[in-house]
């Protein structure tokens, strides 16, 4: 494992190896026991998409694993004033030891890995969220104990966070279903990879996927950058709400998972999001320790610059 790009790149002993890292590194964070694996260690974090959740975490990340993070904003780059990409990449490879970037597009996470010498973490794109549902396969261990022969069911807009968690929860043997609009589907990719590999359905009728679901997962109708489709799609996924409902047809003990932000009354009930809160919070606390784990797999071995 050299970079984490996306969750189609992962083996299911890769996933598993930085879960089992991950709960090792929340242990021993929560009993006082130093790793300092990541010592003169640093990481640059490209940000063309804000964030409260992914900046934090990987900055108290690094520092907790004896490193440090540079934030580094399109306006402090010459790539976001038309500088090739892969001209950034080898330049900063040359300074860094790592590199988190959170952008639009996926190509631009491969191309990065591609001309840079160093590792690279995909913080977010368009397509896909790898570091989110690393935190959020963690998460599920913790509360079921296994992840193996559990059923998964998302229900939304097929975005990025749709298409890893498809594909992060059949490479680890769950089963997973999927209730969305016809129009947003997830990747054409994911869909055909889900279909070949794995227990998977698609519908849109809602409470059907989730029925016997031992997890149910939702995010927002309108992600960043689609805030002028926000009405557009409020419309298109009315009826795709996480309610009483939907959780009466998931198992009893069923949890509830949201990457946040929240817009509660719509893509899930004050109700249900109150109920399932420590979860949903458990799962956010997760990103720091999933994120070291891939940190600490990716750069420990780099020779620090």
């Amino acid at each position: 494992m050299k970079h984490l790009l996306k969750m189609l790149d992962l083996s299911k002993e890769e996933i598993i190896n930085l879960l089992n890292l991950a709960d090792q590194l929340k242990y021993e964070k929560k009993y006082g026991i130093p790793h300092k694996h990541l010592e003169g260690k640093t990481l640059g974090m490209i940000f063309q998409k804000a964030s409260t959740r992914t900046r934090v975490s990987f900055e108290t990340g690094m520092y907790q694993l004896g490193g440090k993070a540079l934030f580094l904003s399109s306006n402090d780059l010459q790539i976001g004033r038309g500088e090739p990409v892969q001209d950034t990449a080898r330049v900063l490879s040359r300074y860094l030891d790592g590199i988190m970037i959170r952008t639009f597009a996926q190509q631009e996470v491969e191309d990065l890995a591609h001309y840079g010498s160093i590792p690279v973490i995909n913080g977010l794109t368009d397509f896909c969220h790898p570091c989110q549902v690393l935190a959020d396969l963690m998460t599920i261990r913790e509360y079921k104990g296994t992840l193996e022969g559990l059923k998964m069911c998302y229900i939304g807009d097929g975005n990025n966070m749709a298409n890893s968690l498809i594909v992060g929860g059949i490479k680890t043997g769950m089963q997973v279903s999927i209730a969305c609009p016809a129009e947003y589907r997830p990747a054409k990719e994911v869909l055909e990879y889900a279909y070949e590999n794995g227990k998977f359905s698609m519908t849109a009728d809602v409470l059907s996927a989730a029925e016997n679901a031992d997890v149910i997962f939702t995010d927002v109708w309108a992600s960043m950058g689609q805030e002028g489709e926000a009405e557009k799609r409020r419309q298109a996924f009315e009826g795709y709400q996480v309610n009483a409902a939907v959780m009466a047809a998931a198992n009893p003990d069923a949890m509830v998972q949201h990457c946040l932000p929240a817009h509660r009354e719509e893509e899930i009930t004050a109700e249900v999001f109150e109920a399932h809160a420590d979860e949903i919070f458990e799962e956010a606390e997760n990103r720091l320790h999933a994120q070291k784990a891939v940190l600490v797999t990716l750069m420990k071995d780099q020779k620090a610059k």
